[in-house]
Parts: structure tokens; C-alpha cells; sequence
């Protein structure tokens, strides 16, 4: 995600339910394995009116305050997880107000990673409705997005992580984090790329295929030297590429997929993909932009 000399934060959005904390763990365990700062972000939008019946509403300056209040103590209440969780981090905090997509989006230009919860992504409306948050984040943002969802998930042992490939530069870019990750946790890596034909003819199938197996074998050569501590495992799959990551993903330590990109193939479209396995993956998925 970054090199380590650059010391950028990696950012959590925060939820201010102190139930939900997946999303701020993960975020405190990767900046300390990364030996990176840690940048707690909460967002308490403006006020906006609510009251019903004969309930007087309070000024916009006590509503106000009272927000910031708020803010302030869930800013408090994260840095006290963190600190218990892992005393050596560096911690900063941010209480913003406005949209929260503009904030994180503005956050993610000197940051190595954001991170975000998915407890709000498990219906439509949330997720591309004006309520979400990580979809369009993930269409402007400057560093990889991590969404990690609620509750947390079941791992698989030995832990592996599953990276999606299109042969286009976006999930080029998606295979180096996937190294990285893996080996920062001494896990697996299963690369896949997901055939899906244009049309079922069995005859005219084997040479597109195997392009496919050229193609992903080539991607994944330079990592492989640059990470021979990661055991890979690389395989052309026949099917819908949401469907093959999220059941490939099921008990992974994380998922990463390139934001946007088609490759050179009918079918290797893994830039809507982004999207299908936000919704479907039961573990973290890791959304990686193709550096400007």
C-alpha cells in the first residue's frame, strides 16, 4: 500500500456505535504491522431537523454543540480501543463536519490505506443510495478502501487472501497489495481470473483459456519473485466473476479487487466486480486504485 520510508496513516472512518468495532480493529492491526500512524476520523455531518409533534427543537448552536460532543467522545472512545489494543501506535484523531465521503475522499490523498465498516452496506438503498459511503469513495479516492464487515467472519487456517485478476492495470496494481498483504501475514495468496464466455460454445473455448493462463501466470511472475515467501495458488475459473471471488473469499483473511478495468477477454470485467463483492463478500474486501 505504501512504502515505509512515506509514513502515511492508514484512516478509519469511525461508526459511533462502540458495539461495532471490526473496522477499527482491522485498522489497528495493519498500522502496526505496517509500523504506520493511525488516523481516527469521525464524521458528525450538520444538524438537520427531526422533531415531532410538540417537541421544541433546539437552537442550531446547541444542536451543533451538542454534535460535537458527541463527536468528541466517540474520537475518545476509539483512541482508548486502540491504545489497549496496541499501546505502541501512533495515534491521531479528526472530528470533521459535512459529507463524509468528502472527508475520507480528501483524507485518502496522503493516506496508505482507508478503512471502513460495512454494518450500513447489507441493503441496496445503503449501499448506492446517497447514504453510502464506500462505493463512491472508492470512485475518487487516491489510496486503496478497506471495507471490513459485521460481525466478524470465519478464517480459515492456513489464512489466505483471494485477489481478483483482469489483466488490466488496475488489477496489476491489486495483485502487488495482495502480496503484500499475504506476506505481511504470513498467508496464502490464491490469485484468480474469472473466465466468463459471451456465449456457450464448448469448441471455440480452449485457446481463449488458455491466453487466460498465460496471462495470469505473467502478471503474477514479478511478484512472485519480489514475495517467495508467499505460497501462491493461480487459477483460471469458469463463471461470474462476484460469484467466484465471494465463494473463493468465503473464509479469507480479505479479498482484493481493482476498483475498475477490463481486460482484453469477453467476460474479464472486473470493475463492476468491486461493487457485486461489497455486497456479498463475508470478509474484508480491499479495493485498490491504479496509482495516477
Amino acid at each position: 500500500m505504501t512504502r515505509p520510508a512515506e509514513r502515511r496513516p492508514i484512516v478509519v472512518g469511525l461508526d459511533p456505535d462502540p458495539g461495532h468495532r471490526m473496522a477499527l480493529a482491522w485498522a489497528v492491526d495493519e498500522a502496526d504491522r505496517r509500523r504506520l500512524p493511525l488516523r481516527l476520523v469521525h464524521v458528525e455531518g450538520v444538524p438537520t431537523g427531526g422533531y415531532r409533534g410538540s417537541a421544541v427543537p433546539p437552537s442550531w448552536e446547541a444542536w451543533n454543540e451538542a454534535l460535537h460532543k458527541a463527536g468528541q467522545q466517540v474520537l475518545e472512545e476509539a483512541a482508548a480501543f486502540a491504545a489497549a489494543r496496541c499501546p505502541r501506535l501512533e495515534v491521531d484523531a479528526l472530528l470533521a463536519e459535512g459529507d463524509p465521503v468528502w472527508v475520507l475522499r480528501e483524507q485518502s490523498r496522503g493516506a496508505a490505506a482507508v478503512v471502513l465498516g460495512s454494518r450500513h452496506l447489507n441493503r441496496k438503498q445503503k449501499v448506492f443510495g446517497r447514504h453510502g459511503v464506500a462505493l463512491p469513495l472508492m470512485a475518487h479516492t487516491r489510496c486503496p478502501v478497506v471495507v471490513v464487515p459485521e460481525p466478524e467472519h470465519i478464517t480459515q487456517d492456513p489464512a489466505y487472501f483471494v485477489v481478483g485478476v483482469d489483466g488490466s492495470e488496475h488489477s496489476a496494481t491489486a495483485v502487488d497489495v495482495a502480496f503484500e498483504e499475504a506476506a505481511l501475514r504470513g498467508a496464502e495468496l490464491r490469485a484468480l481470473l474469472v473466465w466468463e464466455p459471451a456465449a456457450p460454445r464448448v469448441f471455440d473455448e480452449y485457446e481463449p483459456q488458455q491466453e487466460c493462463r498465460r496471462l495470469l501466470s505473467e502478471i503474477v511472475a514479478g511478484r512472485r519473485a519480489r514475495f517467495p515467501e508467499v505460497d501462491l495458488r493461480h487459477e483460471v475459473v469458469l463463471g461470474h466473476p462476484v460469484e467466484v471471488l465471494t465463494d473463493a473469499s468465503a473464509h479469507a483473511l480479505g479479498l482484493v479487487v481493482g476498483t475498475r478495468g477490463r481486460g482484453g477477454f469477453t467476460g474479464m470485467l472486473l470493475g463492476s466486480v468491486s461493487q457485486g463483492v461489497l455486497r456479498h463478500a463475508a470478509c474484508p474486501v480491499i479495493a485498490v486504485p491504479t496509482p495516477e
